[in-house]
């Protein structure tokens, strides 16, 4: 489905209710801006603006649903799953060893990664860009999941997109470690060789007790529930936990870079 469907739909919506750009961006608790920069395409709307809108304008569900359509055509076929296995987590164990991890990368921050080495049309940046925006609210939502996150030192020092951009992730990083649902580990660079060289990987724990496992490489990424390779992969996990600074020591860590970058 064309984004310029679903804002069509919007603005029938909107138009149909009587309702102006002011009026719904009050109901709904966003921004004027937010919603005028989403009507006139300069914004990928998110799940929680379509749900928003729908409750807003009575349109039982319509802009959800368009949106989930236009989102299925959008996400990489091989990470659908793993999103829906996100949002359902009680706790999620991520680790990095290049990067930030995409949960908490800034606006700017991700879309110097996306568009690092011209690979991407401009169209298809902004694209996984909103999808990257959009898979935060797990995050901030109602129930959010206990999330327990490994930076490698690496990836602090590695200037992705400039001092400004990484001084905004920085930030960032200090802005969620502050959540109570959260914890942020960094893997210092004195460890050496760690278990994490070889890619980052991220284990959902689901209501039920069970694992799921996505595993990077460079094609793509794999979904898996093994329970030879969860086994694996929590133990792995514990070894670098136990590696990695204490939240204290890794906070002020990333306050130290940002200071001197």
């Amino acid at each position: 489905m064309d984004i310029e469907v679903w804002i069509r739909a919007l603005k029938a919506a909107r138009a149909g209710a009587e309702v102006s750009q002011e009026a719904l961006a009050a109901t709904i608790r966003w921004s004027p801006s937010t919603v005028a920069a989403i009507e006139t395409g300069r914004r990928r709307p998110t799940m929680e603006f379509a749900i928003a809108a729908d409750q807003a304008l009575g349109t039982g569900g319509l802009l959800a649903s368009l949106l989930s359509e236009h989102d299925g055509d959008r996400s990489p076929s091989w990470f659908r799953p793993w999103q829906g296995y996100e949002e359902q987590a009680v706790l999620l164990r991520n680790v990095e060893p290049c990067a930030i991890p995409g949960l908490l990368q800034t606006e700017e921050y991700a879309r110097a990664i996306f568009e690092a080495g011209r690979l991407y049309q401009q169209e298809r940046v902004e694209e996984l860009l909103a999808l990257r925006m959009e898979r935060q609210q797990v995050l901030v939502k109602a129930d959010p999941p206990e999330c327990v996150f490994i930076v490698d030192e690496s990836a602090l020092q590695r200037s992705i997109g400039g001092p400004a951009v990484m001084n905004g992730q920085f930030d960032r990083l200090l802005d969620v470690a502050a959540q109570t649902r959260v914890r942020l580990h960094v893997l210092p660079l004195d460890v050496g060789a760690h278990l994490s060289l070889g890619g980052g990987f991220a284990i959902a724990e689901l209501p039920n007790g069970e694992h799921m496992l996505c595993l990077d490489n460079p094609a793509r990424g794999q979904i898996a529930d093994h329970p030879e390779w969860i086994r694996v992969m929590l133990r792995k996990w514990e070894i670098l936990l136990g590696e990695s600074l204490p939240e204290r020591a890794s906070i002020d860590l990333i306050r130290k870079m940002k200071v001197t970058s």
